[in-house]
């Protein structure tokens, strides 16, 4: 596979995205989160750089993880620098508490099918 080191590189972009949200919501309950701006911003740019980095995997990558909910991760990303004013912290808060865990899983499953780890 040609872009086989691309796509690596861009799967570990969301799995590190993914453990530093985790890393940044992990001690803060949903009240904090949803009053702390600074966690805001992190977690957004977090968001922003894991959206980004699956619209660099190529859709005949992609295709071969169909559980992978792709367009899902892009379109927050997209909603996130296209409507940054309107983001609903309540939805963020659910996808960083359910959402990304289920992802990083995937992505974790997709390096080793790729011999990462």
């Amino acid at each position: 596979m040609k872009n086989q080191r691309d796509v690596r590189l861009y799967i570990d972009d969301i799995v590190e995205g993914i453990e530093k949200i985790q890393e940044y919501t992990a001690a803060i309950t949903r009240e904090r989160f949803l009053t702390n701006t600074l966690v805001h911003d992190a977690v957004f740019r977090r968001l922003e750089i894991i959206g980004e980095a699956v619209k660099h995997i190529p859709p005949d990558f992609r295709a071969l993880y169909p559980i992978v909910p792709w367009k899902k991760v892009a379109g927050m990303r997209d909603k996130l620098i296209h409507d940054y004013l309107g983001v609903d912290l309540e939805l963020t808060w659910r996808v960083v508490k359910d959402d990304l865990p289920v992802l990083l899983e995937h992505m974790r499953a997709i390096q080793r099918d790729l011999g990462e780890l």
